[in-house]
């Protein structure tokens, strides 16, 4: 399939830190899909990204740009981005740290709650415990994720 090119404006979504872009054709024309649509994205021809086109209780489907990508970009909400996409139908894998896999093997219930989650939901746990700067702050996320997990929370 060859990639679909487009020019939107970056919006804010209400007052909130987060934005996303308008996609501006028929999902169901061009992917037979009325619902979420996964696809790969390369913004400004540089900045690559995995996400997903969603109605989102929106006229369009929309794609949300996370802040890294904004970051990466330079860009914030009224700016124009090149979005070149096309659907991604490879499989979506989390990679697990080797010092989350450990504390995962401690409690066998959670890691079982944790395969089941969406994409989404694993790598933003996974993301969280990454993103920490300190080791402490490290090891303290991932006790944290491992007591949200078994209390059924499914994302960050």
């Amino acid at each position: 399939m060859k990639p679909i090119i487009f020019e939107p404006e970056i919006k804010q979504s209400g007052s909130i830190n987060a934005a996303f872009v308008e996609f501006p054709f028929s999902t169901e024309e061009l992917f037979g899909k009325k619902s979420q649509v996964k696809i790969k994205a390369i913004f400004d021809g540089n900045v690559e990204y995995r996400g997903s086109l969603a109605k989102m209780k929106t006229d369009c489907h929309i794609l949300g740009l996370p802040r890294e990508i904004r970051k990466k970009l330079g860009k914030t909400f009224g700016d124009k981005v090149s979005v070149k996409l096309w659907e991604d139908k490879e499989e979506r894998i989390v990679e697990i740290p080797e010092d989350v896999m450990q504390i995962f093997n401690l409690n066998k219930n959670a890691f079982e709650l944790f395969e089941k989650m969406s994409y989404t939901h694993k790598k933003e746990y996974i993301r969280w415990i990454l993103e920490a700067k300190k080791l402490e702050t490290r090891e303290a996320r991932k006790l944290k994720m491992i007591e949200m997990i078994l209390a059924g929370k499914k994302g960050i």
